[in-house]
């Protein structure tokens, strides 16, 4: 019966310990999986950053003035004016 125990109890202990190792991942937090269609006013970005560049697509993130992220392709040329503009007034 004693042996049942503690049979059970490692079984309870490594279901727990399952849990815990799964919820700790390691990957990229921001990726961009789908490009916003339409061109964007330069004078609502107030900046930007990369995606991560473990993922999939290459990305930027645009940061609006409402704080919302909007994820776009930095190959087009409006993004890169974007970036460039505030590359130069940031200094």
């Amino acid at each position: 019966m004693r042996t049942a125990y503690i049979l059970l109890l490692c079984v309870l202990g490594a279901a727990m310990l399952s849990t815990v190792t799964c919820d700790n991942s390691i990957g990229p937090d921001n990726c961009c999986f789908t490009f916003y269609p339409r061109r964007i006013k330069k004078d609502l970005i107030v900046r930007y950053y990369m995606a991560d560049n473990r993922c999939a697509k290459p990305g930027v993130i645009l940061v609006t003035q409402k704080s919302r992220n909007i994820c776009a392709d930095p190959s087009l040329s409006w993004v890169e004016g974007i970036m460039k503009n505030i590359d130069e007034n940031s200094f």
